[in-house]
């Protein structure tokens, strides 16, 4: 059995359906992220995990032991707040100690296991000052120094990182899949943000208006979306809409579209075809030989993303994005006329 189950979880508020059939099973040690945009349930699930919300109907398992119904307090689960929720009027040592305190451990072994975590989180020689002394990220990391004090058997975060400035995103969500490793903590990460759920999670579970839409690892969510939903949240996708023509082409307005996508659906049917930026290729004259999914195109936009350059192309009557290493090739041009290509192996169909 799992660590950690839930098993048909519902909760609504009067008549506003929050979570609705959620089913997830969570290995020890994992850290599985909860992604999904704003109101689609993931907090009010993690806080269902906390006990700080009940669950309507279904079940929450921990370790075997059915916590559906246990006060917070007894479920020995460990939270970390977006606001970070650090006591002002307490030094670092003090805010770190206090769930100890609350636990009534003994003086010696919170002096140990403060010193631990705080060394663990890289900021022992903040122990002596008050949270106002500390940056946003600093203060993040002794919530999560305080949380990991107690030893929970779950570790919950609820977006732990929105209030930061990007590079402090970046190298924060890095310590703390560092420590989560280290420890071999099991822990439920809430985010919106779709990079640092992939590049952090063992698992990750996209959620949409209450629902699971897909679980699995960041390649399979990212390279083989169930919904049309989750191809457009994570990351970018091409849009194609149109009718099946056969079981090899779709008839997208002025495009036909090569795809090994289709057979499930029947001729006429509508359907958008999905195509990720980085599977396009991008020529800067007609290639020779046979090329599927061949079109010209005019360049619009230009944006420099580093390694890659993203392009926005008019081709016919559609916009199609394209993501280009420049690297070893002719700088490109806004207005250039491109020719490009995607095999029909990166042509997703889905119902429309």
């Amino acid at each position: 059995m799992a660590y950690l189950n839930l098993t048909n979880i519902c909760k609504s508020f009067n008549t506003v359906v929050a979570v609705k059939d959620f089913n997830l099973s969570i290995e020890k040690g994992q850290l599985v992220s909860f992604l999904g945009p704003s109101g689609c349930g993931k907090t009010t699930t993690l806080r269902m995990i906390a006990g700080f919300e009940l669950p309507d109907s279904g079940t929450i398992l921990l370790n075997g032991e059915d916590i559906s119904l246990v006060p917070p307090n007894k479920r020995g689960i460990g939270m970390v707040f977006q606001a970070y929720a650090l006591f002002p009027n307490m030094t670092i040592r003090e805010n770190v100690m206090f769930g100890l305190r609350m636990a009534r451990k003994p003086k010696p072994y919170i002096e140990k296991k403060v010193d631990e975590v705080l060394d663990l989180v890289r900021l022992s020689n903040t122990a002596k000052r008050y949270p106002h002394q500390l940056s946003g990220g600093q203060q993040q990391r002794i919530a999560l120094a305080r949380a990991l004090a107690i030893e929970p058997r779950v570790l919950l975060l609820d977006e732990p990182l929105s209030a930061l400035d990007a590079e402090v995103r970046v190298a924060l969500r890095g310590e703390i899949r560092r420590i989560q490793t280290e420890l071999g903590i099991t822990t439920v990460y809430v985010t919106h943000d779709q990079e640092e759920a992939l590049s952090i999670s063992d698992r990750v579970v996209v959620m949409n208006s209450g629902l699971i839409d897909q679980i699995g690892s960041a390649q399979e969510i990212y390279r083989n979306p169930n919904t049309r939903f989750v191809a457009t949240f994570i990351g970018t996708a091409n849009e194609f809409h149109g009718t099946v023509k056969d079981d090899k082409s779709v008839l997208c307005e002025d495009l036909t579209l090569t795809s090994d996508w289709i057979k499930s659906f029947a001729n006429g049917t509508r359907v958008v075809a999905l195509v990720r930026p980085e599977n396009v290729e991008v020529f800067d004259e007609k290639p020779a030989g046979i090329y599927p999914n061949l079109f010209e195109g005019t360049i619009e936009t230009l944006t420099f993303h580093g390694a890659i350059t993203r392009l926005g192309i008019s081709a016919g009557s559609k916009h199609i994005t394209a993501d280009v290493n420049l690297t070893g090739r002719d700088m490109l041009s806004h207005h250039q006329k491109v020719w490009l290509s995607f095999r029909p192996e990166y042509c997703q169909v889905m119902a429309d």
